[in-house]
């Protein structure tokens, strides 16, 4: 993202934006949780284009292939770069507009129940495409999955919760004071999910179907999304026949004080372009796309 002169106000993540009209900046004082601003999607995808272009990237490949969870990672991130007021966040009772790019999850260890979890945290750069993007989340996956590797936020956690009780509640009230204000020690959130773009569940890795997942009040994560599990789904034709399709479900939950829903409507239309276009993501993300339908488009009078 491209770097601005930090002012009183601002924030290490993000810009404060000042200039925002009134009704924008007054309901951040109005409904100043963001667990009670949620706007659910849930979208339906078409998996035929992207089995095709998984088909041909690995081809001769043995090893961290390439899967959906990539394809719908480089696909939100490209629409984050190109639609900033996705990656923006309310705390403290201001909006701002996060530097940066960022894509978090949770990574099972190993698939038994006794296994332990890590956070993952990466940032994605705007010039980036789904090849740098993939290289870059199986590292993270391979460093996550070492024996004894503990991430950052676990640490901290572990260390806190030795505190007595009452002393932790202390703790936790400092901290969320920090919290709203942008000020807590860059060593406890640096790799805190909370505090990244986009939060990312992958249920279908687990064999699970999409679902509804909340927001939290802690942190600046703005959007939570949700990966259901591939399976079959109806198609109908003008003939009236029917077949089936593969599919699967996202469900998409956001803070409704960002945006309005028309632009929701469109960054969803983009997402879903991508994933039905998926060799777009092997250009740079900040390259534009054409995705809005011609109906559509005598509505489209900016790009942001």
């Amino acid at each position: 993202m491209a770097k601005q002169k930090i002012k009183r106000g601002d924030r290490r993540d993000g810009v404060w934006l000042r200039s925002e009209p009134a009704m924008n900046q007054f309901v951040a004082y109005l409904y100043p949780n963001r667990a009670d601003n949620e706007a659910y999607i849930s979208e339906e995808i078409d998996l035929r284009p992207i089995e095709a272009y998984l088909a041909k990237k690995n081809e001769g490949r043995t090893e961290d292939k390439y899967t959906y969870f990539h394809v719908i990672c480089a696909a939100l991130a490209k629409t984050f770069v190109l639609r900033p007021k996705m990656n923006r966040f309310i705390s403290g009772n201001r909006m701002y507009a996060r530097n940066h790019v960022s894509i978090a999850f949770v990574v099972k260890k190993r698939f038994s129940d006794r296994s332990e979890e890590g956070l993952a945290f990466r940032k994605f750069d705007e010039n980036s495409n789904i090849d740098q993007l993939h290289d870059s989340l199986c590292e993270e996956i391979h460093e996550q999955r070492k024996e004894g590797n503990v991430d950052n936020s676990t640490y901290f956690m572990e260390k806190l919760l030795k505190c007595p009780r009452w002393v932790l509640r202390l703790i936790m009230k400092a901290l969320f004071h920090w919290d709203r204000n942008g000020t807590v020690p860059y060593d406890l959130v640096r790799t805190d999910p909370n505090y990244a773009s986009i939060f990312l569940a992958n249920l279908g890795s687990i064999d699970l179907n999409c679902g509804y997942h909340h927001l939290n009040n802690w942190g600046t994560n703005s959007c939570f999304v949700v990966i259901g599990k591939r399976h079959l789904a109806p198609e109908w034709h003008e003939d009236g026949s029917c077949t089936v399709r593969p599919v699967l479900n996202l469900g998409v939950t956001l803070d409704e004080r960002i945006a309005d829903g028309y632009y929701y409507s469109k960054s969803m239309k983009l997402v879903k372009h991508l994933l039905q276009n998926p060799e777009l993501l092997e250009l740079p993300a900040s390259t534009p796309v054409d995705y809005l339908p011609e109906n559509d488009k005598r509505f489209a009078l900016d790009r942001t």
